[in-house]
């Protein structure tokens, strides 16, 4: 009788042995994991998008602190919350310090967000400092750090705010040269420094309260405001030998300026001689 004798098999490890997978098989089994991968993330992405929306993330509240003198805390929201757009979450806050500060009077704002769902905001307002005297006529205001801005000048309480008058981007340097004037002029008792221009070349010229225009010409501030320190010094020599009042001055003469008043000749006046 014919023996059965069994066909040998190979083992590998405890398990058929595999033969390895073509290569475009296994290109196509990695790009679909991947496939799946990102279609699980956007999907999750999706869910996340969904959520931040619902109304539980809504803003509830904004609540308005610093300085708010010259509006009230339901005019800054009736012109600022408008613009705002998003929820507690998705709300750009960059966009939204930007919005406040588009209502008129607001220099700055900081905005964050105070949990649960609220906003925080703190304002700065602008302290009008001086009138801008536009070329487009367009007057504007300047601010206490020479900033000009856009507001109702009708706002401003004080009707003897000084007139700026300069080329584009030369308020804060008016600013401060009118700083440094004022107390030069006191002695003057001319009336306040009411105004102050700059013309495009750099010369100065300033306009006192009774009406007089003072030419102080061009120089560093510090030869502007010494040839103005004499001036002063020396006007009311000039003014008490004819009882008139100061019409108009040029201080830019070499040696001395020139001086108008009222029904009177104009007139030189040098600066005194040092003795050596």
């Amino acid at each position: 009788m014919a023996s059965y004798v069994p066909h040998s098999f190979a083992f590998g490890q405890g398990s058929a042995a595999r033969a390895p997978l073509p290569a475009d098989v296994r290109l196509m089994q990695a790009t679909a994991n991947t496939l799946l991968l990102v279609a699980g993330v956007a999907v999750c992405v999706a869910a996340v998008a969904w959520a931040l929306r619902l109304p539980a993330f809504a803003l509830r509240a904004i609540r308005i602190d610093g300085e708010v003198a010259r509006n009230s805390e339901t005019t800054i929201r009736a012109n600022a919350a408008p613009k705002l757009a998003g929820n507690f979450v998705t709300l750009d806050l960059q966009k939204a310090r930007a919005a406040f500060e588009s209502v008129p009077w607001v220099r700055h704002a900081m905005v964050r967000r105070v949990w649960p769902m609220r906003l925080a905001v703190d304002l700065e307002e602008h302290k009008p400092a001086a009138l801008w005297a536009a070329a487009d006529g367009n007057d504007r205001l300047v601010n206490s750090f020479g900033e000009v801005f856009e507001a109702n000048i009708g706002d401003v309480e004080d009707d003897r705010l000084p007139r700026l008058q300069g080329p584009e981007g030369s308020a804060a340097l008016m600013l401060a040269m009118y700083q440094r004037l004022v107390p030069l002029i006191a002695p003057l008792q001319a009336g306040d420094l009411a105004g102050l221009h700059l013309s495009p070349r750099g010369s100065w010229r300033l306009s006192l309260g009774k009406g007089a225009t003072v030419e102080l010409g061009r120089g560093s501030d510090d030869e502007v405001l010494a040839r103005t320190q004499h001036f002063v010094r020396t006007l009311p020599q000039v003014v008490a030998a004819y009882q008139r009042p100061l019409e108009s001055a040029d201080l830019r003469h070499v040696g001395g300026f020139a001086v108008k008043l009222r029904g009177v000749t104009t007139q030189l006046s040098a600066p005194p001689v040092r003795k050596k």
